[in-house]
């Protein structure tokens, strides 16, 4: 057998290209390509530019944008277009109306069976839900919840709704907690003063009570002293007829006034707050009737403390008037008063 051909054959063989090979390997190529085109290069130009969390400055900004005219009359290329304008100005949730969700789900309405929409909302899913977070982390609970519902169309079963929903939830009873405890606070300070206002209230007329009540204190204590004393302070002083004759011969029988009705006078109120004390020499006339007249203030002292309280007492004493003979006559008689607090 002459094998020097089939030695000479076998090199040829392995550097042979399989044309089957050949038609598998442009195949792939071509589905490459298109892949690149249709599908890898529009979702890269969609997510480009997406971060994490859009700031609240770059929030702001978004919502000052203005949406298209009329979105239901965009087709699906302009849809995707505005999409990834929003996702490239931080629009993937917010405002209303016009961010990248809600330009993806509408391209998806009109052709549901759009890739590049469909994959664009499933990977930019987790930045939608912390921009969301954010807002719920500001107690912007409206905005929050519209958020959340437009995830929930996105990706109805995804387990990051759930927990957006509790911490939307948490925040709204956290906020109602802060407000009952601030009004609880509110109240508890208004009643605190409430009860301040009453205490000094309370005490102011607790005050003037007692000092009512050592103001009458002491005025009775004035009247039970000038009581006492009155007896002994309307001791005669002078006694003497009024008028200046001979002493009649001893044959006549002369008798005195004598007091039958004594009046203590007032002690002045005055004289009582500034604790002064005095006396008060009056001279009066006794009529035939033993009634007083004529009532003068001889001396005083302190001057004119006491005067008056002294002449309205004298004014209403009573005697039983003096007789000569048994028949009345008019006297003049003196009389010194005393005002001494007791202590």
């Amino acid at each position: 057998m002459d094998n020097r051909h089939r030695l000479s054959a076998r090199p040829r063989a392995r550097g042979a290209v399989n044309p089957v090979t050949l038609a598998v390997v442009a195949i792939v190529v071509a589905l490459a390509i298109a892949a690149w085109f249709l599908i890898i290069k529009p979702y890269r130009d969609a997510s480009a530019g997406v971060t994490p969390v859009p700031t609240g400055a770059q929030k702001a900004a978004a919502a000052r944008e203005t949406p298209p005219a009329n979105v239901d009359a965009l087709s699906v290329d302009q849809l995707l277009s505005e999409a990834r304008t929003a996702m490239n100005e931080q629009r993937l949730v917010a405002p209303a109306g016009n961010n990248a969700f809600e330009f993806y789900m509408k391209a998806l309405q009109k052709q549901p069976g759009n890739q590049v929409a469909a994959d664009a909302l499933r990977e930019t899913f987790s930045y939608g839900a912390a921009a969301t977070e954010q807002t719920i982390n500001q107690r912007e609970f409206a905005e929050a919840q519209r958020e959340i519902d437009l995830l929930a169309k996105a990706d109805p079963e995804n387990y990051t709704l759930t927990i957006l929903r509790s911490k939307l939830d948490a925040q709204r009873k956290t906020l109602d907690r802060e407000q009952q405890q601030a009004l609880d606070a509110q109240k508890a300070q208004q009643l605190a003063q409430q009860n301040a206002a009453a205490a000094a209230r309370q005490q102011a007329e607790q005050a003037a009570a007692a000092e009512a009540q050592r103001q009458q204190a002491a005025r009775e204590q004035a009247a039970r002293v000038a009581q006492q004393q009155a007896p002994a302070a309307a001791a005669p002083v002078a006694s003497r007829p009024a008028a200046p004759a001979a002493r009649p011969a001893t044959s006549d029988a002369i008798s005195d006034a004598v007091l039958i009705r004594q009046v203590s006078p007032r002690y002045p109120t005055a004289a009582m707050r500034a604790n002064q004390e005095g006396w008060v020499d009056v001279e009066f006339a006794v009529g035939t009737d033993g009634a007083v007249a004529n009532v003068t203030v001889v001396d005083s002292q302190p001057k004119h403390v006491f005067d008056r309280s002294a002449v309205d007492a004298v004014s209403r004493w009573e005697y039983k008037p003096a007789t000569r003979n048994g028949e009345p006559m008019t006297v003049t008689l003196r009389r010194r008063l005393q005002f001494n607090l007791g202590r």
